[in-house]
């Protein structure tokens, strides 16, 4: 079972995806094929992340339809522009295996050199427009960001992937998306991101949380189970990431308990409002190296 998001142009996706940040290539199909037996019909990718072809492959391997699976990935920003990202969308799409990309999004917004931002998320209406995608986006965008975005393209983002767990929630863009009906979705969700060394002051892991143990004992399930389930009643979409089969089949498996209202209160209550990932403000993506392969 998955509940299911309606975005902003109709579209319909699982409320809950498997993520493939950092899964090392050789694992990646392992995993999507694991995830879509479990259940999964939302897979979460990124040309950056260097793992679409394996994505494409695990969903061949898997036997499902794939006509009944969201595919979701991401353009980089070495191919920011417009007629850039327009053969962003062919590489990523021969990659995938797919002649049409159900989500594609900017991975980042780039405001060091927003003009090309901008050029891309224009190529991005273009793909809309033509049918080759179902619906677009962006990540990592600030509130800032979606102004300046609004006053310059047509069409509003369906969904905003930002970085969203219990010790880092991101008030101020989930209020801005909502403003705009544009879909909250977290990566990062059970603070992956929290777990490797040097995240915070204390480098403590939101799974280790003592509120958070308090809960998962009175429901009996895991600290990820809670909260996956925290995301999904206020409404985001999440992408848990796992190559483990154990913790994929766990981390679909939320849909048989409620959190009470002063739990998810609680669990609001954790955010310390430190940031894991880089500040799109301050860290300029384009100077990382990474260019995108032809596929």
């Amino acid at each position: 079972m998955n509940e299911l998001i309606t975005l902003n142009n109709g579209v319909r996706i699982p409320a809950i995806g498997l993520g493939v940040f950092q899964s090392a290539p050789e694992e990646t199909v392992g995993a999507v094929e694991t995830a879509l037996k479990a259940g999964y019909r939302h897979i979460d990718t990124a040309a950056g992340y260097g793992n679409e072809r394996e994505v494409g492959e695990g969903l061949r391997r898997s036997g499902v339809d794939p006509a009944d699976v969201v595919i979701e990935t991401k353009v980089w920003v070495s191919d920011y522009g417009f007629d850039e990202t327009l053969h962003a969308f062919e590489k990523s799409a021969a990659k995938l295996g797919v002649s049409q990309i159900d989500l594609l999004i900017l991975h980042q917004p780039m405001p060091q050199h927003f003009e090309r931002t901008v050029a891309a998320y224009r190529a991005l209406e273009r793909l809309l427009d033509d049918g080759r995608v179902r619906a677009i986006g962006v990540s990592n965008f600030m509130p800032r960001h979606l102004a300046a975005l609004r006053e310059q393209t047509t069409v509003i983002p369906a969904l905003n992937q930002v970085e969203l767990h219990p010790y880092y929630t991101q008030d101020a863009v989930q209020r801005a998306n909502a403003e705009h009906g544009i879909l909250t979705q977290s990566w990062s969700p059970i603070g992956g991101i929290t777990f490797y060394p040097g995240w915070g002051d204390d480098r403590r892991s939101v799974m280790d949380d003592d509120t958070i143990a308090r809960i998962s004992a009175v429901h009996e399930k895991t600290p990820a189970q809670v909260m996956l389930r925290w995301h999904l009643q206020q409404g985001r979409s999440v992408i848990p990431k796992s190559t483990n089969p154990v913790r994929i089949a766990q981390n679909i498996d939320v849909f048989d308990f409620d959190l009470s209202a002063a739990e998810l209160a609680d669990i609001d209550a954790l955010d310390r409002g430190v940031r894991g990932g880089p500040d799109p403000d301050e860290v300029d993506p384009s100077t990382w190296g990474l260019e995108i392969p032809e596929a």
